[in-house]
């Protein structure tokens, strides 16, 4: 079966839809079968991104390696069960077209708080949550106290991760591997930075999650985005000489690609 991988934040702007689409392309690149689902049925940023590519690979003549990417299928409302939920019954019928013939399924969710989000969450082995390195985003994580910065209790967005693990612990599966992504981490060893990094740190001791670092501030990612490129396909649009910035980025997923630790991946690109 599909190992599948949920990235989540009920935030928005923290990257989710880049980070979706970067571990899913890296996954193919490196000869994996990888199945994609959007669950922001209104804005698709994830689905947009791998139409795309599509689009471009078409245009262009290219066999680009990429996901396979599906729309949520619609449920006629006289099939369901009594008392089940419409949204449970699409994710569930779309994951299991997928999981039989992938390796990997990479689910992308709203930055908001929806029942599809819910359901996502309790069916990942792998939970990405990227998290813009401010403790605006800490928020999403954990109540602070203003003045201290002291840890008061989990946020919302935390409960309903610990919601998904005993769901998955009474159905006798696999806990949650978490993972927050500390992305548009700043180049300098800023203050605030480090104070990030304590505070995060100390909630990961407490709540059961990972931390790694995920992908600087960069204009590339803007720009790869029209053309359903990622930083592993520079080369396919004609940069023959990468930059400075653009070898550090192709690091920096490198490196979160290493962190994720999903099993029978070897990084090789």
């Amino acid at each position: 079966m599909a190992h599948i991988i949920v990235v989540g934040n009920e935030k928005g702007g923290s990257g989710k839809s880049t980070t979706s689409m970067h571990v899913a392309t890296a996954l193919a690149r490196m000869g994996h079968r990888v199945g994609a689902l959007d669950l922001d049925l209104r804005q698709k940023s994830f689905g947009r991104y791998v139409e795309n590519r599509r689009a471009y690979a078409e245009r262009h003549g290219l066999a680009l390696p990429m996901p396979d990417y599906r729309d949520l299928p619609e449920v006629d409302p006289a099939s369901l069960e009594p008392g089940e939920n419409v949204h449970d019954r699409r994710l569930s019928t779309a994951v299991a077209g997928l999981e039989t013939e992938t390796d990997f399924v990479v689910i992308d969710c709203p930055g908001s708080h929806t029942r599809l989000a819910q359901v996502a969450h309790s069916l990942a082995d792998t939970l990405i949550t990227p998290l813009n390195d401010s403790f605006i985003d800490f928020d999403l994580l954990a109540r602070t106290d203003p003045e201290t910065n002291r840890v008061l209790g989990p946020s919302i967005y935390a409960e309903m991760v610990w919601n998904a693990r005993q769901l998955r612990a009474q159905a006798g599966l696999n806990p949650i591997d978490w993972v927050v992504c500390r992305n548009r981490l700043g180049a300098q060893a800023m203050h605030n930075k480090k104070k990030m990094q304590d505070a995060l740190e100390a909630l990961a001791r407490r709540i059961g999650f990972r931390v790694v670092p995920g992908f600087s501030e960069r204009v590339i990612f803007r720009e790869l985005f029209p053309q359903g490129m990622t930083l592993l396909d520079l080369r396919d649009i004609g940069v023959d000489r990468l930059n400075v910035s653009n070898i550090a980025a192709r690091q920096e997923l490198r490196d979160l690609m290493r962190e994720l630790r999903l099993p029978g991946v070897t990084v090789s690109f």
